[in-house]
């Protein structure tokens, strides 16, 4: 069965294993969980899902807006028509095997327990960003040689095209520009442990993205479950 959960990293700490090793891992808040929508592959999407929201919303301050909440009218609407009372900030869909569908009921809330110590996760987030960054940076360069006559040219990048055949550039050369900030995926992430009090899981390893920011667990696809 595929299983995901949104959730908000909140940064790394460390557990002990049943050997007594000392393994380093990564929190992540799952709380306020809650099953939004289902989409089978004989309905109009073509394929089966299921769709999260997660984080509540906030209540305006202000009375009199059109909306009570801070989201827009449409935004809420998804909710009403579901039955959620209170609406979720963020909205996300994982796919799964039509059988699967029959495991979740819209309006359902889910929590940390959905997974098992010892199931292996594929982690997606948006990674740290860093600005434009060189090819040593970016890339992993070695960069020119420290002295014999290298003037100016130690972090440069190198040539990048040819001569008069092909006489242009190649697509996809590696080049200095934007380094992170991109949709990453770690793959193969174990679970250490379920904070069942707290709401949180800890996976082994660290995932994409800073302290606070939004993530999704999902059932590994390559590594077979134990």
């Amino acid at each position: 069965m595929k299983k995901a959960l949104l959730g908000r990293k909140m940064g790394m700490t460390q557990v002990f294993d049943a050997n007594g090793d000392r393994v380093g891992v990564t929190v992540i808040d799952v709380d306020s969980n809650v099953v939004v929508q289902k989409k089978s592959s004989d309905g109009p999407e073509g394929y089966s899902a299921v769709k999260l929201g997660f984080d509540r919303a906030k209540k305006l301050e202000k009375e009199g807006e059109e909306s009570e909440w801070r989201l827009s009218l449409p935004e809420v609407g998804v909710f009403e028509n579901a039955g959620i009372d209170v609406p979720r900030k963020h909205l996300k869909e994982f796919r799964c095997e039509e059988a699967d569908l029959e495991a979740y009921e819209v309006g359902e809330e889910l929590g940390a327990d959905l997974f098992r110590v010892g199931e292996w996760v594929d982690v997606t987030g948006t990674s740290k960003g860093r600005g434009f960054t060189g090819v040593m940076k970016r890339h992993n360069f070695s960069g020119a040689p420290g002295s014999h006559g290298t003037h100016e040219y130690f972090r440069h990048g190198g040539a990048i095209g040819q001569s008069a055949d092909p006489a242009r550039v190649f697509p996809g050369i590696k080049m200095p520009g934007q380094s992170g900030d991109k949709r990453t995926t770690i793959q193969n992430l174990r679970v250490a442990k379920i904070i069942e009090d707290e709401n949180a899981i800890a996976v082994t390893g660290s995932v994409p993205g800073s302290k606070g920011g939004l993530v999704m667990l999902r059932t590994a696809v390559k590594k077979q479950q134990t």
